[in-house]
Formats: C-alpha cells, sequence, structure tokens
C-alpha cells in the first residue's frame, strides 16, 4: 500500500466548488458545505478522491475543526497491482 500526506487549505460556504492543486501534495479547496458537524470536511475528501487516481482514498489526519488541514491519502492496491 503507498501512502502520502495533502496538505489541504479549505473554504467553506463558498458559493461554488472548485479544486486547485498548488503542488503535488498541496490543494486549495473550496466546497458549498458550511464548516459544521463535519460536513465540509466529508466534501473535502469526497473531492479529494475525485481529483486523485483511481483507487486512492483520503482520510481526515489532522485539523479537524481548522481551515488548514492534512490528509492521509493511501492507494487500496500496489501500484502496477491486481489487488
Amino acid at each position: 500500500m503507498e501512502t502520502k500526506f495533502l496538505k489541504v487549505k479549505v473554504h467553506a460556504g463558498a458559493k461554488k466548488a472548485r479544486a486547485v492543486e498548488k503542488s503535488p501534495d498541496g490543494w486549495e479547496i473550496w466546497v458549498k458545505e458550511p464548516a459544521e458537524r463535519g460536513r465540509a470536511n466529508r466534501a473535502v475528501a469526497a473531492i479529494l478522491e475525485a481529483s486523485l487516481s483511481k483507487g486512492w482514498r483520503v482520510k481526515l489526519v489532522k485539523g479537524a475543526r481548522r481551515s488548514s488541514k492534512i490528509f492521509l491519502a493511501f492507494s487500496k492496491s500496489p501500484p502496477g497491482g491486481n489487488g
């Protein structure tokens, strides 16, 4: 399993959802969902998973109540593997 950390700056409550990859491990993401009860965090995770290559999942590891967050991205199968 391959892993990497992603640094994400989140703008909750935006008029339009969008994501910008600032660097290989840095993102800036705008989401419509408000920053309450984890709604914005779940929306950011969904956007990251959709933006990364197929087979990658993400998990919030730091910054649940802050606009600057760190997500752990991990692939479910080894590179070039079938499983």
